[in-house]
């Protein structure tokens, strides 16, 4: 739907990115996660461990509602949502998006699970490498009606390079993946369920 010339804009910086972030993960499988207390979407603050404490979680940092890639990621993270919650566990999704935005994002995806505000990143750059959004590509969004500051507490305009993290109810990391600074690309979630039921397995097993 968009003009071939800024396709090529938005598939120039993705490979741009690809090549300066390859090494992107903070931390590995076997890892304790950092805790963390953040806002969802209505401002009620959601600590980590405290759903730990019931369930495991599925982590998931995204760049925020402009970006297609991730309302099409969280769209299918929804489709999915049962089966996610038949292997015991939760969905966070967190952005450095303000809270209304996340408000926004989640009232037109229907999102029935938790999406956090993570002002400044201070959480993300726990887990997942952030980076500054290109001059080009802002003003491209520009150009397509976007005012990527609206979005966001600070004008740092950095954002996370997506990612995702399964983490088990005593806080080890059991899953750290991320495909790299091409943003169009994602973790899919038949591998992240299928990690869930082997991992359920070998509990029962035990």
């Amino acid at each position: 739907m968009l003009p071939a010339e800024i396709l090529e804009e938005f598939d120039k910086d993705s490979k741009e990115m690809q090549a300066d972030f390859k090494q992107v993960i903070k931390l590995s499988k076997g890892e304790k996660a950092p805790d963390f207390t953040l806002p969802n979407a209505t401002g009620k603050p959601v600590n980590l461990y405290g759903i730990l404490s019931k369930h495991t979680v599925v982590l998931v940092f995204y760049r925020g509602e402009w970006c297609p890639y991730c309302n099409l990621q969280l769209s299918i993270l929804q489709k999915d949502l049962n089966k996610f919650k038949e292997q015991g566990a939760e969905i966070i999704a967190i952005s450095p998006q303000n809270p209304d935005s996340t408000l926004s994002i989640s009232e037109k995806q229907n999102l029935e699970f938790e999406v956090l505000s993570d002002a400044h990143n201070k959480v993300t750059k726990q887990y997942t490498r952030v980076f500054k959004m290109s001059d080009p590509i802002l003003t491209v969004m520009k150009n397509l009606g976007y005012d990527f500051d609206s979005y966001y507490s600070d004008d740092s305009k950095e954002i996370p390079v997506p990612a995702v993290f399964v983490i088990a109810k005593d806080g080890t990391v059991l899953f750290a993946k991320s495909e790299g600074g091409d943003y169009r690309h994602r973790v899919e979630t038949e591998e992240i369920l299928d990690l869930l039921l082997l991992t359920g397995r070998q509990v029962a097993a035990a």
